[in-house]
C-alpha cells in the first residue's frame, strides 16, 4: 500500500497516511480539524537505462533482432577506448656526500 502525504491548510502540519489506491483522500486534519491538501512526493522507484525490458529481460531471439536492427541502421557507434599511458620518469639519484676518513 502506498503512503500519501497531506498538509493541513490551517495548522501547516504534514501527515502521512497508508491508503489503498481505491481509498478516498483524507480531507480533515486529525490535529486541528482543518482542511487537508494532498501533496505530491517523489517516489523511490526509478527506472533507468535505455529500455530496461528490451535490454535486460528480452529473450535471446529478441536481443539478436535488436542487435541486427542496430547494425542495419548504422546507429550503433563503435566503441572507442583510448589508453593513455604515462611513462614514469625515473627520479635522478641523489648522491649523499661521503665523509673521507
Amino acid at each position: 500500500m502506498p503512503i500519501y502525504e497531506y498538509e493541513c491548510l490551517k495548522c501547516g502540519k504534514n501527515h502521512e497516511a497508508m491508503q489503498k489506491f481505491s481509498d478516498a483522500p483524507l480531507t480533515v486534519c486529525p490535529d486541528c480539524s482543518g482542511e487537508l491538501k494532498k501533496l505530491i512526493s517523489s517516489t523511490s522507484f526509478v527506472l533507468k537505462g535505455s529500455g530496461w525490458y528490451a535490454t535486460d529481460y528480452a529473450s535471446s531471439d529478441r536481443k539478436r533482432a535488436i542487435e541486427a536492427e542496430k547494425g542495419s541502421n548504422g546507429s550503433k557507434k563503435p566503441d572507442k577506448k583510448t589508453e593513455s599511458k604515462t611513462e614514469a620518469k625515473p627520479e635522478p639519484k641523489k648522491e649523499t656526500p661521503t665523509a673521507d676518513k
